[in-house]
């Protein structure tokens, strides 16, 4: 029988993202990586078979315990474990308040504590940027993980509840552990990267368009963010963090990309719009539209999983996950 678990969950758990951000203590991802660092030193050859064993291992047990915790209980349980696992997985509102107070350091030329904060939204050396590349920084990094902490949960958790949840977030984890072009992942981290780019080619394309229609709330444009986006996405060496970025660009009026320098080395990122280098007021404007990106998104979630909560509903992907139901995997 169809309820509307999934929904009611989901709601809980964003008001609780929104209301609490990330989990203080005992995160369920930071343990997921500490598990994930132990299998990797058993688990790891130059090779991109160990690499997909790795992967699998990972994402499959994952999921899979996403799919038990789903069929537990009544309404009222899953209720709570949808709400649990939303909440674990979303990070929506700390991403917003690191972007608003790195802003606000950079807006005090206080860029020792600017430099401090950065590593909190990406992973670039902050020794080597100055205040325009930290608020570049800032943004891209808004602009990406709006999609990836925010979007691409709540796309597969409408569409195939806790499951969903859990497995979206152990693919982006894994990606961020192993997924880097380096000596070392260049072959056991391509299964995990190119997994990552699988699950999050609906939600990137998702945070585009809500981009683009959102706009104007923070003194933009659609027709140029759409306009960056058809012109500049496809030179971005990732398909999905190219939608997201050039969208921003254009939406704030921004010129993003170049030189980006990274721990495994330096990438020469395409030029994502054609306005003004940013400035500490843009990542501030950056953040607003991430905030409202994250809301309407939520919005649409709730509404998917109620319409699929409603008699008649079909698909497998939309039942509720309930005993004796199939739970869809989160792809494939």
């Amino acid at each position: 029988m169809r309820d509307g678990a999934r929904a009611a969950g989901l709601m809980i758990g964003i008001l609780a993202d929104t209301a609490f951000g990330d989990p203080r203590r005992g995160h369920p991802v930071a343990a997921f990586g500490s598990l994930a660092t132990r299998l990797e030193r058993r688990l790891y050859r130059d090779s991109r078979a160990a690499g997909a064993a790795y992967t699998a291992v990972l994402v499959g047990g994952t999921v899979a315990v996403g799919a038990l915790a789903a069929r537990t209980g009544g309404p009222v349980t899953r209720t709570v474990v949808t709400a649990a696992s939303t909440w674990a997985v979303l990070g929506g509102t700390s991403l917003v308040r690191e972007g608003g107070a790195l802003a606000a350091e950079l807006a005090a030329d206080d860029l020792p504590a600017a430099r401090r904060r950065v590593p909190h939204l990406c992973a670039r050396d902050p020794a080597l940027l100055d205040s325009g590349g930290m608020a570049r920084a800032g943004v891209e990094s808004l602009a990406e993980n709006t999609s990836d902490a925010v979007v691409g949960p709540l796309v597969w958790g409408a569409l195939a509840g806790v499951p969903g949840l859990l497995g979206y977030r152990a693919v982006n984890t894994l990606d961020a552990m192993v997924g880097y072009r380096s000596a070392r992942y260049e072959r056991f981290g391509c299964a995990a990267a190119r997994l990552d780019d699988l699950v999050n080619l609906v939600p990137s394309r998702v945070t585009a368009l809500l981009t683009v229609a959102l706009a104007p709330l923070v003194g933009g444009s659609p027709r140029a963010a759409l306009r960056a986006w058809r012109r500049d996405a496809a030179a971005h060496p990732s398909p999905n963090a190219g939608p997201v970025e050039a969208t921003a660009a254009g939406a704030l009026g921004l010129r993003l990309g170049g030189p980006t320098t990274y721990a495994h080395g330096t990438e020469n990122r395409p030029t994502l719009g054609d306005g003004r280098r940013p400035g500490p007021a843009d990542l501030a404007r950056a953040a607003r539209l991430s905030r409202l990106v994250a809301a309407t998104a939520g919005v649409l979630a709730v509404g998917v999983a109620l319409v699929a909560a409603r008699p008649g509903a079909s698909g497998s992907g939309a039942a509720a996950d309930g005993p004796g139901q199939r739970v869809t995997p989160p792809w494939g």
